[in-house]
């Protein structure tokens, strides 16, 4: 489907083009995306979309780096809280995230899988914020934060994987998630996250 051309300023036809990639990622593997199909779908000219993003590497890492940057602001925690209280909320946020912008998650999740090393570095970064964030949230210290780190990492490609699985079955309830979710994290460390 081809939109009609329309005058966008520069960052509403940027945010435009993205939002067009994050949905072709999302549906299909990084070398099936085609950025001539992009520009198409936009209404725009090759040469403009060549302008906004110089190689299809630059267009993906920027679809990447954006859902990356909003996956870490709408979880950022609330250090007041309590730690079970930190982790549940931001399971919140990153599901209700996941919900409301499934293409972006997708797009990262599977684009990632078969793109090359320095957009899979966006996507680590992000990873090791969050892993950071529960780590500090913890206070453990010492060998006991490094065994704690493996877990966490460990946890989160889980809570990737299971809303990935969810976003395919969206009847599962967003409370059963996050127990499942919780239980797990529990488990990994030793301690209790679910009273």
């Amino acid at each position: 489907m081809v939109a009609p051309r329309k005058r966008l300023d520069r960052e509403q036809r940027r945010t435009q083009l993205l939002d067009i990639g994050a949905q072709l990622f999302a549906d299909r593997s990084y070398e099936d995306v085609w950025i001539e199909e992009v520009a198409e779908i936009a209404g725009v000219s090759r040469g403009l979309m060549y302008h906004y993003f110089p190689t299809k590497r630059d267009f993906f890492a920027a679809i990447v780096e954006r859902e990356s940057q909003h996956l870490l602001e709408v979880t950022a925690p609330d250090a007041t809280l309590p730690v079970r209280e930190q982790v549940a909320a931001g399971l919140d946020a990153y599901f209700a995230y996941v919900k409301s912008h499934s293409r972006g998650v997708r797009a990262i999740n599977v684009g990632t899988l078969s793109a090359e090393a320095g957009i899979r570095a966006i996507v680590e970064r992000e990873l090791e914020q969050q892993q950071i964030r529960i780590l500090d949230a913890l206070e453990f210290e010492g060998e006991r934060r490094q065994i704690a780190a493996v877990a966490v990492r460990g946890w989160i490609a889980f809570v990737r994987a299971v809303c990935l699985d969810w976003l395919d079955q969206p009847s599962i309830p967003q409370e059963e998630l996050r127990v499942i979710c919780l239980r797990t994290l529990s488990g990994a460390l030793g301690i209790d996250l679910e009273t």
